[in-house]
């Protein structure tokens, strides 16, 4: 019980001056339904649903085959998404990457979280996730499933941003690493449990009631999201709106006390007063004026981000790693079929996937807790795991022994999935609590844009002109050095923990404070009525 009161929100913040909504400074009280732990559960079950669904396209079942025949003129019939739309390799990779049209309006999220709760906004995207699974199920053409799976990208974009915040606030801060682990431990067995569901059902049913029972799982948690109380996060500050305000409340409170006539009702009294398309232009003006505020602070904490020599230096080896990630997770199960004619690729690749996530990456977070959360400690696991996993998922591939790759695989696997906790655990603390969601939200960008998106259809495009599986996936797997390269010169960067930097307000400035009156209301006195 104690524990779950170190993890709660317990603080005060202040609320930005000059709102007609504003208050003095209030204690945050976290809501009734809120418990560390529940809402661990709950967050890491979605994050499970969000790549159940990369497992399941990738899976042979739902992603299937095109038509072959051999030179003997027997012919295999065509099964799943690439069959039923006879797509080639790169249009079958194009399905894994087109999420990423969706993942783009990350950093519009975490920007809107400075004025709107970050919990509501996730149920929003979480919403658009459900509509998209819907959708892919129903797809008529190659075009239209594209489309949904665009969407897609959108319920991953609110919540991969701000769940590990909420997550970094409300975990004891002894178990904090821990914690990160047992959420980013549901990506791998998210995928897993992914290629063994989509193998189920495209073999027993059909591709599309795959995508439809996603839908059916995520929906209760997209209501979720808009109808319980919201959760606070640390460095934001969100009070619920008890009523609208109206346009002219708005100018009232943008005047910050400026002497200007006020309405009571649809009449304009005091001084001379203003015309109603004054004060329509005004309310255009106030619009206009927020957005530009929004933007310039936008483009400041970008700034700030570009030029954390940390935070780069560890979103450029993430994104090398989430590189071949992104490409095993896909082209997996086809890999082991071809190499080592696995019969039940789907099953091998989502058993052992599952099981080295998981344990993977608990131990990376729980290696990291004993050693000590710092950066520089995270750098050091980081660079070691990677280089050690990348050695042995190597030599796996050139052994030609089914037996022998499994081993030195699974080995590669276990630390490979070690990095998931300390990556994250880098990006959370070197900014401050305000930039939290943006430095999640533009390294979960960069490593999809540059990453898994590209790496998929890259694959692809490689193994269509060497048409070697083998050399293929051993080019790959090179890629593995080069992150841990990255991670390891951060081992040398001078670095400190800001996750309590409070020096700057985290409340962003009222945009309406300095918004111009109409010509014939200034410098008038004030009358009320």
């Amino acid at each position: 019980m104690d524990e779950e009161k170190d993890g709660s929100v317990q603080q005060s913040n202040p609320q930005p001056q000059g709102l007609a909504s504003s208050s003095s400074t209030m204690a945050i009280t976290p809501p009734s339904w809120f418990t560390p732990r529940r809402l661990l559960i709950i967050f890491c079950v979605v994050n499970m649903i969000n790549y159940l669904d990369r497992g399941t396209i990738a899976s042979n079942g739902v992603n299937g085959k095109r038509r072959t025949c051999d030179d003997k003129g027997i012919c295999k019939s065509a099964t799943g998404i690439q069959g039923d739309f006879d797509l080639t390799n790169f249009q079958d990779g194009l399905l894994s990457s087109a999420f990423m049209v969706g993942l783009l309006v990350s950093p519009v999220f975490a920007s809107l979280a400075k004025s709107h709760n970050p919990f509501r906004l996730i149920g929003v995207g979480l919403s658009v996730f459900t509509l998209a699974t819907a959708g892919c199920g129903a797809a008529p053409t190659f075009w239209f499933i594209v489309i949904c799976r665009m969407l897609v990208g959108v319920g991953e974009a609110s919540f991969i941003s701000l769940a590990g915040p909420f997550i970094d606030d409300n975990a004891p801060i002894s178990q904090r690493t821990a914690w990160l682990a047992m959420f980013y431990m549901c990506i791998p067995t998210g995928i897993a449990v992914g290629y063994v569901y989509g193998g189920l059902v495209g073999e027993h049913l059909n591709w599309r009631y795959a995508f439809w029972g996603e839908a059916l799982l995520m929906f209760p948690f997209a209501v979720f999201g808009f109808v319980v109380k919201p959760l606070p996060l640390k460095g934001f500050s969100h009070a619920e709106p008890k009523k609208a305000s109206t346009p002219v409340e708005t100018v009232s409170a943008a005047t910050d006390g400026s002497n200007v006539s006020i309405v009571k009702g649809p009449v304009l009294v005091g001084g001379d007063g203003i015309s109603a398309d004054e004060l329509n232009k005004t309310s255009k003006s106030v619009v206009v004026h927020s957005i530009m505020n929004r933007l310039s602070q936008f483009w400041k904490d970008m700034k700030v981000l570009l030029v954390d020599k940390v935070y780069v230096v560890n979103v450029l080896g993430y994104v090398a790693y989430t590189f071949v990630l992104g490409a095993y997770a896909y082209w997996g199960p086809k890999a082991g079929y071809n190499i080592y004619h696995m019969k039940s690729a789907d099953m091998l690749f989502g058993g052992i996937t599952v099981v080295c996530g998981i344990f993977g990456t608990i131990t990376g977070g729980f290696i990291l807790d004993r050693m000590g959360s710092t950066i520089n400690h995270a750098f050091i696991l980081l660079s070691g795991a990677t280089f050690l996993g990348g050695i042995s998922c190597f030599f796996a591939f050139c052994l030609r022994n089914l037996y022998g790759f499994l081993v030195l695989f699974v080995v590669g696997e276990l630390l490979i999935f070690a990095a998931q906790a300390p990556v994250n655990f880098i990006c959370l603390h070197c900014v401050k609590p305000s930039l939290r969601p943006l430095a999640m939200a533009m390294s979960t960008v960069a490593i999809h844009v540059f990453g898994d998106v590209p790496s998929s259809p890259l694959f692809g495009v490689v193994q269509d002109h060497i048409n070697n599986w083998r050399k293929t996936t051993l080019l790959l797997t090179s890629i593995f050095f080069l992150s841990a390269g990255f991670w390891f010169i951060g081992v040398f960067l001078p670095s400190f923990d800001k996750c309590h930097d409070e020096s700057e307000s985290q409340d962003s400035p009222n945009p309406l404070a300095n918004m111009p009156l109409p010509d014939g209301n200034r410098d008038k006195g004030s009358d009320e009525v």
